[in-house]
């Protein structure tokens, strides 16, 4: 099976959509997860649109014909290195194309406009416990940031630091 990677057109959104609910339900979360094809269009196609994302496309095996996974990203800025960058939000390759090279060809891809365009990282975060998906990065090169936590204000939270402005 070889695989093709390009740009998310509007015709993959119901399909990558679907993927971002497998991958909640593979991260022991679909309850969390709500995202709509209306709401991915928006942000990849719509007025203010700041999402970019790319799908694999595998030929042969299983899944010819069909998406074989996808990634979602946006620019971040690194004032170190005064330089844009991309943060990985969601790497998701169907299970029926893993090992075929897909997930490769995805960040292969997010490398190759890193380079095109002089953005100084490729960035995303790992569940503690995904050791597949840890062991697949270790093979490309990445390293994890154990030094840094993240931190997350959502909700109640949220609203009342927003209307706490004096």
């Amino acid at each position: 099976m070889t695989t093709s990677v390009r740009s998310i057109e509007p015709a993959d959104i119901p399909a990558v959509v679907a993927m971002v609910h497998e991958l909640a339900v593979y991260e022991r979360t679909p309850e969390q997860c709500h995202l709509t094809d209306q709401q991915l269009s928006a942000a990849l196609f719509g007025p203010t649109a700041a999402l970019f994302g790319h799908v694999a496309e595998p030929k042969g095996g299983q899944l010819d014909g069909q998406l074989g996974g996808f990634a979602l990203w946006f620019l971040n800025f690194s004032t170190w290195r005064g330089a844009h960058g991309i943060y990985l939000e969601d790497l998701y390759v169907r299970p029926q194309a893993r090992g075929a090279g897909a997930g490769r060809a995805l960040l292969a891809a997010l490398a190759d406009i890193c380079l095109e365009r002089g953005y100084q990282r490729l960035e995303w975060w790992v569940l503690d416990w995904n050791e597949p998906a840890q062991a697949f990065y270790r093979t490309v090169g990445a390293e994890p940031m154990n030094e840094w936590t993240v931190w997350r204000l959502t909700g109640d939270a949220l609203g009342r630091l927003a209307g706490s402005r004096t």
